[in-house]
């Protein structure tokens, strides 16, 4: 499991992959990576401790994942966080938070006391295929909802059962509302949600143009990034 990297192709910055506890949804259906979740506290301090020994402040930013949301993370590890912003001189962070916590996100700008973009896993934009597919838990309506708390929305393509059409308005919604966006090419898992390899491309040749748009992240594999396995 590789737990640290480098993005310099977009938006250049450090990249750590946590331990957290087990996350405070857990039952989105096309989710296996609350595998990586933990109970053992200390165990996940220790890792998480020598994960971040990893930074070196090299771009000034820093995006921190795990297998929930970063308000899952411990609070020792939050400490240990905080400490390598003010050791390495990171003048911004990459947290990633379920529509749950919505409310709170001013908590952790307050804590760290930098600025803080916050993405989100929406998935996809269509509300019925999210929430009574996807089993995502997150009841916003319309995009300027999600817009309103959030930075950086995540989206899936490439689902069986996904349209042509909900992809393009999902696009359409990504490029319209926010200033950045990932979207991650669904990969098979342990989960019974599968990949639709003819809708991927598809994908790949009608939007290939945002593998050069700066905005814009594209992950044809879940490891893209360089981290996890």
């Amino acid at each position: 499991m590789e737990r640290y990297s480098r993005i310099t192709n977009k938006n250049e910055r450090e990249i750590v992959l946590l331990k957290a506890k087990p996350c405070a949804w857990g039952k989105c259906r096309f989710c296996d990576y609350i595998d990586d979740n933990s109970k053992n506290i200390p165990e996940m301090v220790r890792l998480n401790r020598e994960v971040l020994s990893n930074v070196t402040g090299e771009f000034g930013v820093l995006e921190v994942i795990d297998s929930a949301s970063c308000f899952d993370l411990p609070e020792e590890t939050l400490r240990d966080i905080k400490k390598v912003i003010e050791k390495c001189g990171i003048k911004k962070l990459f947290f990633e938070s379920h529509w749950m916590y919505r409310r709170r996100l001013d908590e952790m700008r307050e804590y760290f006391g930098i600025p803080i973009v916050y993405k989100i896993g929406v998935e996809t934009f269509d509300n019925d295929f999210r929430e009574n597919y996807l089993n995502k838990h997150a009841d916003f309506k319309e995009p300027e909802e999600v817009a309103a708390y959030f930075d950086s929305p995540c989206l899936m393509v490439g689902i069986k059962g996904q349209t042509r059409e909900m992809i393009a308005r999902d696009i359409e919604i990504l490029k319209k509302y926010f200033k950045l966006g990932t979207i991650n090419v669904y990969t098979d898992n342990t989960t019974d949600v599968k990949k639709d390899p003819e809708l991927i491309r598809w994908f790949a040749e009608e939007y290939g143009w945002l593998v050069d748009d700066p905005s814009v992240e594209v992950l044809f594999e879940n490891t893209d990034f360089g981290v996890g396995d």
